[in-house]
């Protein structure tokens, strides 16, 4: 695949192309595409998670001087989970350079998002490794930290389950209760659905890479069926 058109609209030119389509490369895609020395995205994807929060830590760290560790932390989470990730990989069109198998391709909704979230994690990754440091970290600014002061205006950074289960209890005088729907994956990579049940109702479902990542989307999927 050509990634020039892709390198342009981000403003980097990779020394090492392989590390660029690396970063694009689903585990899935090299099932059917098998070629000596080739790999997936996911160490690049391990690397770059690393980098994503050192960078985003020290930007709140220096822009919020009065702030606590756990509003930080809150603050942290909202701007690199799954949904605000993946909305930055959508917006620099990644979906249109992604390298999936066939099945892979078809997903839509919440399983294509983690994999777009992952992808931009690997991009970070191979951007550290090709360019350094201080271009990662411009690269992460220009995507992410315009978000910062509408995450804390609009309190977007509030836990999702502690939010559902305050107005729960106020309106429904129950506390939410969750339940393990299913489990895809090996257990290295472990696709989790979870269910949140109001009372006897099933509220919602949410999807993760771990079950506290299923129960905050859960969560939050309930908040808005109800329009909490």
């Amino acid at each position: 695949m050509d990634f020039s058109a892709f390198e342009k609209r981000v403003g980097y030119t990779f020394r090492n192309a392989t590390l660029l389509e690396t970063a694009f490369t689903h585990r899935s895609y090299l099932n059917e595409n098998r070629a000596p020395g080739r790999e997936h995205n996911e160490r690049l994807e391990f690397l770059g998670d690393a980098v994503l929060e050192l960078v985003v830590t020290e930007f709140l760290f220096a822009k919020y001087p009065d702030k606590p560790e756990g509003d930080l932390t809150a603050y942290r989470a909202a701007l690199v989970n799954t949904v605000s990730i993946s909305d930055a990989a959508t917006k620099l069109d990644m979906n249109e350079y992604l390298l999936l198998s066939r099945g892979e391709s078809r997903d839509t909704g919440r399983a294509r998002a983690i994999i777009l979230a992952n992808a931009f994690e690997a991009l970070i990754g191979a951007l550290y490794l090709d360019q350094g440091y201080l271009n990662a970290k411009d690269f992460i600014g220009k995507q992410l930290f315009h978000k910062t002061d509408e995450v804390v205006e609009k309190r977007l950074w509030q836990d999702a389950k502690s939010k559902l289960q305050e107005i729960a209890q106020e309106k429904a005088g129950v506390t939410p209760t969750y339940e393990l729907a299913g489990q895809t994956g090996p257990d290295h990579d472990k696709h989790f659905t979870i269910a949140v049940l109001i009372a006897s109702e099933r509220a919602a479902l949410g999807e993760g890479r771990s079950k506290q990542e299923a129960e905050q989307d859960a969560a939050q999927k309930a908040l808005a069926a109800k329009g909490w």
